[in-house]
């Protein structure tokens, strides 16, 4: 009696082996890090800066001053040529002023107000506030980076794929990513991109054989409506079987 119950309990578990290996393949996940659209805001011209409009972390809304430089000195030259011009506006109606000093006022007005603008730092898109790299009262040239805005209302993981699966996926294709750090919380997807160029696996890749296999790049974008997804978290990506 022994002797019978000895084979099928060893049939029992190879068959659920066999399950639990069949579940694991169909689950495969390829892991990538979470990309943004990562904005570095400059200061165009020379300053001291006055203030922050936001904190590191904050959300911005688009247009919305992110850094004021203290510009008294470009505000009082603007008033002066805007001034200037006014008059030679009134003496060329009349006659009295050439067309050439007219345009040159008009260029050193618009030139002033121009400059006047530039010294309120804006945010060209919604998104939140990733890095302030300066402090209030630091005096910065034109070209510094002040700060740099994420729109994370959309972000996206590279995933690299071997050939033989190339053929089964197309731009546009439904895949679901995984959040290791929020219990494999779910996020759904599109592939956005597929890359034509073969690569090795890229070196992070732990194994030697892993990195020495030639491999496609798939670009994987994920809405993120509530930002839970940010960047540099690692989500695992399952492509559709």
């Amino acid at each position: 009696m022994k002797k019978k119950i000895i084979p099928l309990v060893l049939i029992a578990v190879i068959g659920v082996l066999a399950f639990l290996k069949m579940r694991s393949g169909g689950d495969f996940r390829y892991a990538g890090t979470i990309e943004a659209t990562e904005i570095d805001l400059s200061a165009r011209i020379p300053g001291v800066i006055d203030s922050y409009g936001a904190r590191e972390g904050d959300p911005v809304k688009k247009g919305q001053v992110i850094a004021s430089l203290d510009c008294a000195d470009l505000r009082l030259a603007a008033g002066i040529a805007s001034e200037d011009f006014k008059r030679a506006e009134e003496l060329y109606a009349g006659g009295s002023v050439s067309k050439e000093n007219y345009d040159r006022l008009k260029y050193r007005r618009d030139d002033s107000a121009l400059k006047v603008d530039w010294c309120a730092v804006k945010s060209p898109s919604a998104g939140r506030l990733l890095y302030a790299y300066r402090e209030k009262g630091e005096l910065v040239a034109p070209g510094t980076k002040l700060a740099t805005v994420a729109d994370l209302s959309e972000v996206w993981a590279y995933i690299y794929v071997p050939h033989d699966l190339l053929a089964k996926l197309s731009a546009g294709m439904e895949v679901q990513g995984y959040l290791p750090e929020a219990g494999d919380k779910e996020f759904a997807g599109r592939i956005s991109v597929i890359y034509s160029e073969a690569e090795f696996t890229p070196k992070n890749v732990q194994t030697r054989k892993e990195r020495t296999r030639l491999v496609f790049a798939v670009k994987a974008a994920f809405p993120n409506p509530g930002e839970t997804l940010k960047p540099g978290m690692t989500i695992e990506v399952k492509l559709p079987e």
